[in-house]
């Protein structure tokens, strides 16, 4: 099919974007570890025999990062909607086909209970602090930054499943929702008038310094893994990798995800003095990266390390 392709090199993309001209381009991005991403090359070879004037590009995302880093490709399969080479649309999909309906409300209700409970001070907005994509979710941000509340927030628009359940699981139906210590505080009137009254402080935790935020989250766990993802969904396949050879180890540990924290994520960079991710740590003593982690499996040592013997 002359209209479905695949980039391999950045080149390549965008000679595919300038030979397309003002005819519309859809951009997979995939991974080759993701069976959802199988299923939605799928739909597009349907697509583009009904669609002859429409170029559909298949990118793997981890092969040409410099592509998926330039459009932010946080997950796949993300899709991208290109006219005249530039962006016109995104189309993130969450889940394999059929997922929705094996997670049980107790699966969701639990899942709800460990995010709210992610960080003392919990914001639930549409977009991320560094770049709010609605109105209110600004101003949310705005007062916290402005009373120096110290919060880790979580973009709904990047799971439909966690965006539609809070609102049942609280009782809240609109977003942004702030929590504190696990318990909804309430939405930006309520921020603003615990604000006006000087309430606001006493209600959320203060801003402590990066470093001791860092420190905190290192020794959340004996064991703690920063990755793009997490335990039940990784979103890079060196995290992915990381994952199998931890679980293989039967020794408990928790994750988290820099994606969701871009404080976090820049921060630890510089604190650890080690540039990439997934970063494991022991006892607040970092080992390394993947390649370290691979090193000490295949010299038997991995588990005594991860038990800090």
């Amino acid at each position: 099919m002359a209209n479905l392709v695949e980039a391999t090199t950045q080149q390549q993309f965008e000679d595919f974007l300038a030979r397309a001209g003002k005819c519309l381009t859809v951009v997979h991005f995939q991974a080759a570890w993701a069976p959802q991403c199988g299923h939605m090359n799928e739909v597009m070879e349907e697509l583009a025999k009904e669609q002859p004037h429409t170029t559909f590009v298949k990118l793997e995302a981890e092969s040409v990062p410099e592509v998926s880093e330039k459009y932010e490709i946080a997950s796949v399969p993300t899709f991208l909607f290109f006219k005249a080479g530039e962006k016109v649309q995104r189309l993130a999909v969450s889940g394999s086909p059929g997922g929705a309906a094996e997670n049980s409300t107790e699966d969701l209700n639990q899942r709800l209970k460990k995010l709210i409970n992610a960080a003392p001070c919990m914001l639930f907005m549409k977009g991320a602090p560094q770049e709010p994509r609605c109105g209110f979710s600004r101003q949310i941000v705005a007062l916290l930054k402005e009373h120096s509340i110290q919060f880790s927030s979580f973009d709904i628009l990047s799971d439909e499943e966690v965006r539609q359940g809070l609102k049942t699981y609280s009782n809240w139906p609109t977003y942004p929702q702030l929590y504190v210590n696990g318990e909804l505080v309430g939405g930006l009137d309520i921020v603003k008038e615990l604000a006006e009254s000087g309430e606001l402080e006493n209600t959320c935790p203060k801003a402590v310094t990066l470093e001791h935020r860092l420190k905190t989250v290192i020794n959340q766990s004996p064991v703690m893994l920063f990755m793009k993802g997490n335990k039940e969904a990784a979103r890079c396949g060196f995290s992915r990798q990381i994952l199998e050879i931890l679980n293989g180890t039967e020794v408990d540990y928790d994750t988290f995800d820099i994606l969701q924290d871009e404080e976090v994520r820049q921060g630890l960079k510089t604190y650890s003095n080690w540039p990439t991710y997934p970063q494991l740590y022991v006892k607040g003593e970092l080992i390394g990266g993947l390649d370290i982690v691979k090193e000490l499996k295949e010299s038997g040592e991995l588990v005594s390390v991860l038990k800090g013997e």
